[in-house]
């Protein structure tokens, strides 16, 4: 019969799991934001690491952002028919497209294709020792593993997320022009009539805001997975999962933000 004493808690085992998560997540952000700083410097991983969130996500962010630009677009259109407003309707897309649909759109794509690739490429490397290979071998691993690849995201995601609102805009311009013969110059003009500097400025804080989570969320649920191939898919799940959910709370509050300071 053992004789050790059951394990006690502070709270509860969830609970004290739930703080001990939050605790390693903030030591993780810590060591990247200590680790960013100092040489060695990677760029030549972090430059592969951009092709491989960046350019091979271009054909699914081409996609959706067109076919959101013109969905968006014909379902809005009856609404302001029955105003008589339809010359609003660039106007509309202009502020929907360029506020929040370009970035939450391009955030979400990201976390769903780039986060769980990373979750699932570190978990992979954890489960199978590589990690601790690279520590024998004198290289930091999340100097080479973690930043380059948070780096990465940073870069490529508000590139990506410009790259959709202009997609997305020219996808409303193809159903505006179909419906109405607009021209070209003139549907951008009343687009971005409406568009202000801090639209552009909240957009461009919330890629970056976005990038910084969609990589830290993999890096993180990637270096810290266990239990074998099992730990891997778990720690690709839960990137995905996270991620979206994180984007979603930082939209609300940067919009807040944002709001709070138009009507300053």
């Amino acid at each position: 019969m053992s004789d050790r004493s059951p394990k006690k808690y502070i709270f509860a085992k969830g609970i004290d799991d739930y703080f001990i998560g939050v605790a390693s997540a903030v030591k993780f952000i810590t060591r990247f934001w200590r680790e960013i700083l100092k040489p060695p410097f990677y760029f030549r991983e972090v430059i592969h690491q951009c092709f491989e969130i960046g350019l091979k996500s271009l054909p699914l962010i081409t996609l959706t952002g067109f076919i959101i630009g013109v969905v968006f677009t014909k379902q809005s259109r009856p609404s302001l028919e029955d105003f008589g407003a339809t010359s609003w309707l660039p106007s509309l897309m202009g502020i929907a497209i360029v506020r929040a649909l370009g970035p939450l759109v391009t955030a979400l794509i990201c976390a769903g294709k780039v986060g769980s690739s990373i979750g699932a490429e570190l978990g992979s490397m954890k489960v199978t020792e590589q990690i601790d290979a690279m520590e024998v071998s004198a290289i930091n691993p999340f100097k080479f593993l973690v930043v380059t690849r948070v780096c990465a995201t940073l870069i490529t995601i508000p590139v990506l997320s410009f790259y959709c609102i202009t997609v997305g805009l020219l996808g409303s311009y193809v159903n505006v022009h179909a419906e109405e013969a607009t021209g070209f110059i003139s549907y951008f003009k009343s687009a971005f009539s409406t568009i202000s500097f801090l639209d552009i400025f909240a957009s461009l804080a919330k890629s970056i805001i976005f990038g910084f989570t969609v990589g830290m969320v993999g890096c993180y649920k990637g270096f810290h997975a266990s239990q074998g191939t099992r730990g891997v898919g778990k720690a690709a799940n839960q990137a995905v999962v996270l991620a979206m959910f994180l984007v979603f709370i930082e939209e609300v509050v940067v919009v807040q933000v944002s709001n709070w300071i138009r009507n300053y």
